[in-house]
């Protein structure tokens, strides 16, 4: 009995702070997990840089509705859903991502919460847990299931290591190289081949 549990960001939806970025022209808000291992570090300093450009949660949902899946993200995500149970996981907040799961078919996802002022300022956020990926994958495990895993950054490696089978998805050189013994795509069609091949 398996379940797939794959990250948001960078593999099915670009990521959403270097769209941000862009449109509000900050460009230091383009850091992700791919640069900053420590999550908690990443979130504290956005949260400094959106209070002293004085920019709110709608201002990142305005971004946001303009931005589309990645280009056959949809179609494999409902291609792998035939086949096995699939789980989001991401360190994403569900004020953020509601108008994306919309546009992937409402697939199931955990993530976490962001703690908003009245006046729409972001004042913190909540952790669903610690080392939520990794946690979730081993809550998984725990009732039964073998978890496949695949994602783009740092905070995917747990998980992806922590599975029967876990895989990268168009993550970086350095990532790449870092973990060879993890078996890297860069196309749909390939990590659904393995995902496919891991479950034979």
């Amino acid at each position: 009995m398996y379940i797939t549990c794959l990250d948001m960001e960078g593999v099915l939806v670009p990521e959403i702070w270097i769209a941000f970025a862009e449109a509000s022209g900050i460009p230091e808000l383009k850091r992700t997990t791919r640069d900053e291992p420590d999550y908690d570090k990443l979130m504290n300093w956005r949260l400094g840089v959106l209070k002293e450009h004085g920019l709110g949660l709608k201002e990142i949902q305005d971004t946001i509705a303009t931005i589309d899946p990645l280009p056959g993200a949809k179609e494999f995500l409902d291609e792998l859903r035939n086949f096995t149970q699939v789980i989001i996981l991401s360190d994403t907040f569900e004020q953020f991502a509601q108008p994306l799961m919309k546009k992937l078919g409402w697939p199931t996802l955990f993530c976490n919460t962001l703690e908003v002022a009245p006046d729409g300022m972001i004042t913190g956020f909540k952790m669903r847990c610690p080392q939520s990926k990794l946690t979730t994958v081993r809550a998984l495990q725990s009732i039964g299931y073998d978890t496949i895993a695949s994602g783009d950054s740092f905070n995917d490696l747990g998980m992806i290591q922590a599975s029967k089978a876990g895989f990268l998805f168009r993550s970086t050189e350095q990532i790449k190289a870092d973990y060879p013994q993890i078996p890297a795509y860069e196309e749909f069609g390939d990590l659904l081949a393995a995902i496919r091949s891991a479950m034979d």
